[in-house]
């Protein structure tokens, strides 16, 4: 059921909700504040329980009250937003996601958020972003007793009591759940098991989203791919019974434009690692390996919803890396949609030859901005940890573009360097690149494979393998699949 949304200007104490959650600026006083009215009908309990528990209000802090009936809320939940007047629409998005979390564990139906200042449309976009992104749930396969006994279904925004509430703050408010449910189809297709979702299945997904949002969608399937020359796309699902695919959505503005942005996605359904298989512990996640055509699918849905006067282009490479009889070996040489021969190393890193095919095919589309996004090496993580990604632009105002909407969007990217002088390690005796280089800085090589394919294109290259799938809940991400990307790939968009 879709979130009943609403703006209501009241003072916190006649605000009647299973929970109500306040941010709150550090070093705020109770009783200088709209919570003084709170504190009162709890006859002191709200201050005291400030006192003993040093809340600051700082960053990230959060302290819960029952109020056992004393007011129309059942619940207080006070959340720590920082320094005065530092607090951007990412950190209120994190708030209401903070809330609707707390909400799904205490039970709660209907929850009311209030803000230090009266919002304004950013913020009440970023709250309405949060709830739905915070509540976020993934229980498909749960049965009986394993199913939630409740969910969130009603969200108020509160003004300050006596303003008029503007329709617009209302609008906003839903059409942040609107862009906030898109970023969910991601989280969906990265939880899906990988025996429900393997690359046709992935495609039949984008399909259904496209024709939900009156999108262009092109579906390319095995014999497709042959005749137009994706060889190392199909070398890498050789080896599955299930067949690779190549999906291409479209979305054109009203009036034609210049700008032409596309967003490439790896999209390996399931990668075991091939013949040099990968070990046991941890292969349950790699069916999270399609997060960068997740996220594709994500924000062409977003992008469908936001109706920007650019024209956009999703591009996802889809295949199952198996190591059976026909499964791709290291040192087989292949060609490439590109024309370049690639000799095989480590049959482990799949992912950039997939890409490197779709973004040889994305380059023909001569794209103002070519952006990849990528589930795409260990070297990343173990560069930036698991809540970081690392990103390669091929000019520093691209790289500038990225990182400004990766800061508005609250999600953690770090600017990468495309180390010249690591070219050398691509090259093969056998054939025009080898497709791997040294241990040492992998990602980096990983990212000038890629270079090799996109010709002349303003290229950024996203390595998301660290924050695309959650081990515990964070900000405004849930335990599982993150959609790591798709706010800043937005962010990204509206500054085009």
């Amino acid at each position: 059921m879709p979130l009943k949304l609403s703006c209501v200007a009241s003072e916190l104490h006649a605000v009647a909700a299973d929970l109500l959650a306040v941010g709150v600026h550090e070093d705020t006083r109770i009783d200088r504040s709209p919570l003084a009215g709170i504190d009162k009908a709890l006859h002191g309990a709200l201050a005291r329980l400030v006192a003993r528990e040093e809340f600051k209000g700082k960053k990230d802090q959060t302290l819960a009250l029952d109020t056992l009936g004393q007011l129309p809320a059942q619940r207080v939940l006070l959340i720590g937003l920082g320094k005065r007047d530092a607090a951007s629409p990412a950190d209120l998005r994190v708030v209401a996601a903070r809330a609707a979390r707390d909400a799904n564990g205490a039970k709660a139906r209907a929850i009311a958020i209030a803000l230090p200042h009266a919002p304004d449309a950013d913020a009440a976009r970023a709250v309405g972003e949060g709830v739905v992104l915070g509540s976020y749930r993934f229980t498909r396969y749960l049965t009986g007793d394993r199913k939630p006994k409740a969910s969130l279904d009603k969200v108020s925004l509160i003004t300050p009591s006596g303003t008029r509430v503007a329709p617009a703050l209302k609008k906003s408010l839903e059409l942040g759940a609107a862009v906030g449910e898109c970023a969910c189809i991601a989280r969906d297709l990265i939880n899906e098991p990988p025996n429900e979702l393997y690359p046709a299945r992935l495609a039949e997904a984008a399909q259904t989203m496209a024709r939900q949002r009156h999108l262009l969608c092109k579906v390319m399937d095995r014999k497709a791919l042959e005749k137009a020359g994706f060889k190392l796309l199909l070398a890498v699902g050789q080896g599955s019974a299930h067949e690779p695919r190549l999906v291409h959505l479209t979305y054109k503005p009203a009036k034609s434009s210049k700008k032409r942005l596309v967003v490439v996605g790896k999209g390996l359904t399931f990668d075991s690692g091939g013949l040099c298989i990968k070990p046991a512990p941890g292969m349950g996640e790699m069916k999270s390996d399609m997060s960068g055509a997740a996220n594709v699918v994500a924000f062409m849905a977003a992008v469908a919803l936001l109706k920007p006067e650019i024209e956009v282009h999703g591009i996802i490479a889809s295949a199952e890396n198996m190591p059976d009889g026909n499964a791709y070996r290291p040192g087989d040489v292949f060609g490439s949609l590109d024309g370049k021969t690639v000799e095989i190393v480590n049959t482990d890193a799949e992912g950039r030859l997939v890409l490197a095919d779709a973004l040889a095919y994305a380059r023909k589309l001569e794209p103002t901005a070519l952006i990849c996004n990528a589930t795409l090496t260990g070297a990343c993580v173990v560069a930036l940890g698991q809540r970081c990604s690392g990103y390669y632009a091929t000019t520093d105002a691209l790289g500038e573009q990225l990182g400004q909407a990766a800061k508005a969007a609250g999600e953690q990217f770090w600017r990468m360097p495309l180390l010249e002088d690591m070219k050398d390690q691509l090259k093969s005796d056998i054939a025009d690149l080898k497709h791997t280089g040294d241990r040492w800085g992998g990602s980096i090589t990983a990212a000038l494979f890629l270079r090799e394919f996109v010709g002349n294109a303003p290229f950024i290259h996203c390595d998301i393998a660290g924050p695309a799938l959650a081990d515990k809940p964070y900000g405004f991400y849930t335990k599982g699949g993150t959609g790591h990307g798709v706010l800043t790939f937005l962010q990204f968009l509206a500054r085009m």
